[in-house]
């Protein structure tokens, strides 16, 4: 990153696809050039142009890699006094790589499924194969 700083007045005059300019947690990034290669495709970047779009981004789930290839794109930051995301300050300077702790961790999104296939099975087990036996 440039260590620059852009008003988030500045970044809204970005929103078409000759510049494309976001917002994620309160730094500001110039994609451009990454337009054609976005896997969900530039209509879901030209959404967002000009704006934040961190929540967007974290409703997506992005991938590890995904949030590496964003240090690429970073040009700057809003104003101390323009940052929205000040109540995550544990996220090591609002780094969209760093974990958070109102994010569930990668276990939980299997950890359901898992139960009710495990409660099922033993249900299948004990109660119905007994009955179907006699």
């Amino acid at each position: 990153m440039s260590g620059k700083v852009f008003d988030r007045s500045e970044v809204e005059k970005h929103k078409d696809s000759k510049s494309t300019w976001i917002v994620i947690y309160d730094k500001v990034y110039d994609v451009t050039k990454f337009l054609e290669e976005h896997p969900g495709g530039e209509e879901v970047l030209l959404e967002q142009a000009g704006g934040d779009a961190t929540e967007a981004f974290e409703d997506v789930g992005h991938s590890t890699d995904a949030r590496e290839l964003m240090k690429d794109y970073c040009i700057g930051e809003v104003p101390e006094s323009q940052k929205t995301n000040k109540d995550r300050a544990t996220r090591s300077k609002t780094s969209p790589t760093a974990p958070t702790s109102d994010h569930g961790s990668s276990w939980t999104g299997w950890l359901l499924p898992l139960g009710i296939a495990l409660a099922a099975a033993l249900l299948y087990r004990f109660l119905i194969a007994p009955q179907n036996q006699n």
